[in-house]
Formats: C-alpha cells, sequence, structure tokens
C-alpha cells in the first residue's frame, strides 16, 4: 500500500467468506450491490477467471442502461482475492478509462465474527488517486459496499 498512490477500504462484514464472495461473484448478486442506490446495475459480463471479462452498464431510471466499467480480472484466488484493471478492457485492450485508471484489489479474509473485506485501488500517480478520492472514493465505494454487506448479511444472496 502505497499512500501516495492508493486508496483503501476496510470492512467487517458479518457474514461468511462464501456469502460475500458469492455476492461478488454471482451476476444476479453483484447487480444488487455494485452500484450506489438508486442506480441500478446491469452486469454484461462477469467471467470471474484471471483475463476474464468484468462488464456493468448502469441507468438512472431503469430503461436506459449506459455504460459503467469495462474492466479485465488480472487475479482471481477463489474465496480469497480478486484483482481487476479498468486500464485494460473486456478485449484486453489498452484503455484510457473514466474518470480515472485504476486497478482494485478486493481481499476477503476470515474473521471471528465474518469476513474481514479489504479494497485497495492502485493508481499510476498521485494526480489520478486525488481525483478519485475527490470524486468520492470514499463515499461511493463505501455505500456499496454497504449493500454488500447487507446483502450477505441477510442471508439473501441468490443461489445459481
Amino acid at each position: 500500500m502505497n499512500p501516495e498512490l492508493d486508496l483503501t477500504l476496510e470492512r467487517l462484514i458479518q457474514a461468511p467468506r462464501a456469502a460475500v464472495w458469492k455476492a461478488w461473484t454471482d451476476p444476479a448478486n453483484l447487480e444488487r450491490w455494485w452500484l450506489p442506490a438508486p442506480t441500478l446495475c446491469r452486469v454484461d459480463r462477469l467471467e470471474i477467471r484471471p483475463g476474464g471479462a468484468f462488464v456493468t452498464r448502469l441507468s438512472d431510471d431503469g430503461t436506459a442502461f449506459t455504460p459503467h466499467l469495462d474492466a479485465c480480472f488480472l487475479v482471481v484466488d477463489e474465496l480469497e482475492r480478486i484483482v481487476f484493471t479498468n486500464a485494460i478492457d473486456s478485449a484486453w485492450r489498452p484503455a484510457v478509462p473514466a474518470p480515472v485508471p485504476m486497478t482494485a484489489e478486493i481481499t476477503f479474509h476470515d474473521h471471528p465474527d465474518g469476513t474481514d473485506y479489504r479494497v485497495v485501488v492502485r493508481h499510476g500517480d498521485p494526480a489520478a488517486r486525488d481525483r478519485h478520492r475527490d470524486l468520492g472514493f470514499l463515499e461511493g465505494w463505501g455505500a456499496v459496499t454497504e449493500q454488500l454487506a447487507r446483502l450477505a448479511e441477510s442471508g439473501s444472496a441468490q443461489e445459481n
């Protein structure tokens, strides 16, 4: 972790690690928490494997969906870690994503009260980190992490 380049978020989710993992890796579940409410999410591709696509769209009215994320998974260690980047798109082409290029590492660790959930979002330079922070990284990622926790803790993550 480099504080000049990275933004972090940590949360204890009071649910088993497998439930948090399922909420992350099942498209129907991811759609339920991935964007801050009331914005709606549609998952176009969620290929949970290294090199797999991560493509989502968003809608504020439930009718028109516009591109949100076109990314690529770099690392997937089942029940332990997911790493993705938007600097490479789902077709493995270099990308110039808005608002900033980033690589996100999500880790899941057992905790006596559930799951120790940690996010590290890495940026290429301090300006990109500061831009992401100023655009509301903590509020946005914090909101979706709260939604993820509610889904996992309720036990209502859909089994597909």
